[in-house]
């Protein structure tokens, strides 16, 4: 038995090391710029989205490529009905092997190529955007997640606090300074505290679950957290300098702009397209049926020229010159759409950061002096229990409204960020 105690005990130990290890490893938490990476590492509509790009690149490709030649093949004067009683089928047969060639005139495979390439241009920015409104809806996720775990510290301080006063009042109403009914409202008034925890917990878990499906993420969620800065900057720099940044990075607005280049070029192709293309064409004769002796062997030759007389692509023309103004039209209004977005969230920004100045100046600090004070008071009978109750919950009220507002703040400079294009406030 006592050689078998330092092998259970090093047993206990590595189980107690392993242990530790996996605990560690489910408290990992991850921090903003860790979920951004795995969002744009493993989400399948961003994935899906960064596949247009790539389909659009590949049309590049067919968009520059030639006309393919034409052979043709034939095969004239095979004999079917004897000549002077003697059959020679093949004897008179000719064949003529023909290659011809379209040839396109005034730069068409280059303007094709050009509006191709604005094409993957035009996809690249659409990604970008499709990127940008699935960034917001991951930081909307994010900052919930932060939220839930600020007001669930919340609850289990509030119960932790209330708990320390029930056991307080038990000991006054075993030495008579309270009746029993006051120590059985203050007891009742428990059920409070512990459904926000419940509630709290339950929000967290679906905070984290809505965070682990953007990621593609099959965590379990006990062991996926997240970590970051709740709080938030009370300076903001002037609109002006977010309005200009707007216009030089939203990628909606960007591929407004490069819609306008590519259809300038679709103008030109549809003009080009206009233009007589020839087509060359050569052949081989062998063993011609005619009446030159020299002639067994002959090469020919032929250009075929279309004659545009009717059609001369006028409808492509004139569609593709008003695309150009629908173009520039749909850009004059997604930029307005930029002022519009930007202002509204920055006056939403604004908005929360004069809500949270005095609470972080005033108000915590001073609803919980008063918490305090009551408490001592009613804990050496100068205070009734009404007063005590209602400071309680007046102390809840301020902490839960001020999270709640740090929250509306984080989702509002996501907001801005959105309205921007990228991240200006984090």
């Amino acid at each position: 038995m006592k050689q078998r105690f330092p092998t259970t005990s090093a047993a206990g130990v590595a189980i107690l090391l392993l242990s530790t290890i996996t605990t560690c490893r489910a408290q990992q938490s991850l921090t903003w710029e860790q979920v951004k990476s795995k969002f744009e590492a493993a989400n399948p509509s961003l994935k899906a989205n960064a596949l247009t790009v790539d389909e659009s690149r590949a049309q590049e490709i067919t968009a520059y490529l030639r006309p393919n030649p034409q052979l043709t093949l034939s095969t004239d004067g095979t004999q079917i009905v004897p000549h002077d009683g003697v059959w020679k089928p093949l004897a008179g047969t000719d064949v003529v092997p023909n290659l011809s060639y379209l040839h396109e005139r005034d730069h068409k495979r280059e303007l094709r190529q050009d509006s191709a390439k604005e094409g993957t241009r035009i996809a690249q920015s659409d990604y970008d955007d499709a990127k940008r409104n699935l960034e917001f809806t991951l930081r909307g996720a994010f900052v919930n997640t932060l939220q839930s775990k600020a007001l669930l510290d919340l609850a289990k301080t509030e119960l932790e606090y209330y708990d320390h006063i029930i056991e307080i009042s038990r000991d006054r109403l075993h030495a008579g300074d309270i009746a029993q009914i006051d120590f059985d409202r203050i007891e009742l008034q428990r059920v409070q505290y512990e459904s926000a925890l419940q509630s709290a917990i339950v929000n967290l878990r679906t905070a984290k679950i809505q965070l682990l499906q953007l990621l593609n993420d099959r965590t379990p969620v006990e062991q996926f957290d997240v970590t970051g800065n709740f709080d938030f900057s009370d300076t903001l720099k002037p609109l002006e300098e977010f309005r200009q940044d707007a216009l030089n990075t939203r990628p909606d607005l960007q591929a407004a702009l490069q819609t306008i280049q590519q259809s300038e070029t679709n103008h030109k192709l549809a003009v080009a397209n206009g233009s007589t293309d020839p087509t060359f064409a050569g052949w081989y004769t062998y063993n011609s049926s005619n009446n030159n002796p020299n002639g067994i062997q002959t090469l020919g030759a032929s250009v075929s020229i279309p004659l545009r007389i009717f059609d001369r692509n006028q409808g492509e023309k004139q569609r593709t010159l008003l695309d150009i103004d629908r173009s520039r039209q749909e850009s004059e209004a997604a930029r307005a759409q930029v002022f519009s977005d930007v202002d509204s969230a920055y006056v939403q920004v604004q908005s929360n950061i004069e809500l949270l100045k005095p609470y972080k100046a005033k108000y915590t600090a001073q609803a919980t002096r008063v918490r305090d004070a009551v408490t001592y008071a009613y804990q050496h009978g100068s205070a009734s229990l009404m007063d005590f109750l209602n400071a309680q919950s007046d102390y809840r009220t301020v902490q839960q409204a001020y999270l709640e507002l740090i929250g509306s703040y984080l989702t509002a400079a996501a907001q801005l960020n959105l309205a921007i294009g990228h991240e200006v406030i984090q």
